[in-house]
């Protein structure tokens, strides 16, 4: 009966980690035009708001893939937004050690990878039914 209780949960979660991940695009978006308009890092504050939505949302779909298992879409955003937070480390890593501006290459990437993920996990929830009604 737990079981079956925590997979009621499961829509929630995935609205939920959605709405976060939202956020942190947003939050993206920002970094992304601040580098683009000639700014060679984002500001701190919101560097550090991103990845803390990103990482804990991330944190809490692996989480549920591990308890009550995720449906493929969502899975498959999970390690998109992995294989994007690996080249968030390395922007952060490189605006810590190396005063050179951020690589805008690596900016794209990173965005393309997450907002990929992002549309994968509407998608799940889409087509699980997990849409507020």
């Amino acid at each position: 009966a737990l079981h079956s209780g925590r997979l009621r949960e499961r829509p929630c979660r995935l609205r939920r980690s959605a709405v976060r991940l939202a956020m942190a695009a947003v939050g993206g978006w920002g970094m992304a035009g601040s580098r683009f308009g000639g700014k060679p890092h984002p500001p701190t504050w919101l560097a550090m708001l991103h990845s803390f939505l990103s990482a804990a949302t991330v944190t809490l779909l692996l989480y549920a893939q591990f308890t009550v298992g995720l449906p493929t879409l969502a899975l498959t955003a999970t390690v998109l937004f992995l294989i994007a937070a690996l080249g968030g480390v390395v922007m952060n890593l490189n605006d810590h050690w190396n005063p050179l501006p951020l690589p805008k290459w690596l900016v794209v990437v990173h965005a393309l990878i997450a907002v990929t993920g992002l549309i994968l996990l509407l998608s799940a929830i889409w087509t699980t039914g997990a849409v507020v009604k």
